[in-house]
């Protein structure tokens, strides 16, 4: 027997980073949207745990207890003594280490994976509960859609969302470490105020009415100068993808991955087309929002 869940990939349509707190974590108003890429996590009994991947740049990702999809499955276990022996495959199509979240994906997946092989009885509460010790963006990853996300992104509200966006995300050499980008704003903004992070109304009312002018204007990502000062030439990848026609352009969370939002698919293939031209990449990919969270297959 064995349990597969499909999870997404999400874009964070605002990303507001508060000051540094005594704990070393950021207050945040994240605005998670989840969109049409997806890992797949299939869970399967075996002698010991172990975890195995497969998809564009597998290689990179970490297969012992560091892995997120393993964390879950020891989580769980733990919390019913359940001797935690399976087999975890991670098929991978979410871009890794690119600020969309994917290793969070893959731990919601095999904690709702592996809560339907064992039959924990587990409710929805105490999954999100494991999710945020898990990680800040994973509680997202299993409920999907839209949220607002608040404390250090893992207190999460439902947004409503009133029609279909239609994005690009332009995928880059190499990976980006979240804290780094973190360390990064520090430094930044060392010395300077810091407002606390509010979610936007104007934005909130794009999602609402399904308006991507409307969304185009209110984007926002507090760690994009972060981001740009590691990684410079992120700002010819956004160049090219605005001068192709995106109504706008961002780095998709702690990046590198760049995320352009279309009018319609028409334009989002014309914009691909042109970042892959460019040079400036190393893939394109085309997807819409919102799309589901967790989902057993």
């Amino acid at each position: 027997m064995s349990v597969t869940v499909r999870v997404p990939a999400k874009v964070n349509v605002q990303l507001a980073v508060g000051a540094a707190r005594p704990d070393g974590f950021h207050d945040l108003a994240n605005v998670f949207l989840a969109v049409g890429l997806y890992d797949e996590v299939t869970v399967t009994p075996a002698d010991e745990l172990r975890v195995t991947c497969s998809g564009p740049d597998a290689a990179q990702v970490p297969l012992d207890a560091t892995n997120l999809a393993a964390r879950a499955a020891l989580a769980l276990a733990g919390r019913h003594g359940i001797d935690p022996r399976v087999h975890i495959h991670i098929d991978k199509d979410i871009p890794v280490a690119g600020g969309m979240a994917g290793g969070s994906a893959d731990g919601a997946g095999a904690l709702l994976a592996c809560d339907a092989l064992w039959s924990t009885g587990a409710t929805r509460d105490e999954l999100l509960a494991l999710c945020a010790e898990l990680g800040s963006d994973v509680p997202f990853s299993l409920v999907g859609g839209a949220a607002l996300g608040v404390g250090r992104g893992e207190q999460l509200t439902p947004v409503e969302v009133g029609g279909t966006f239609h994005w690009v995300f332009a995928v880059a050499d190499g990976g980006l470490s979240t804290p780094a980008v973190y360390r990064e704003f520090d430094r930044l903004t060392a010395g300077t105020p810091v407002p606390e992070p509010a979610a936007s109304g104007a934005l909130l009312a794009a999602l609402r009415s399904g308006d991507t002018d409307a969304l185009a204007a209110a984007l926002s990502n507090g760690l994009q100068p972060a981001a740009l000062s590691l990684r410079p030439s992120l700002a010819d990848t956004l160049a090219a993808g605005t001068t192709a026609g995106a109504a706008a352009a961002l780095v998709s969370g702690s990046g590198p991955t760049t995320a352009f939002l279309a009018e319609d698919e028409a334009s989002a293939r014309k914009v691909a087309d042109a970042l892959m031209a460019s040079g400036t990449c190393r893939n394109a990919r085309i997807a819409t929002s919102p799309a589901p969270g967790a989902t057993l297959r």
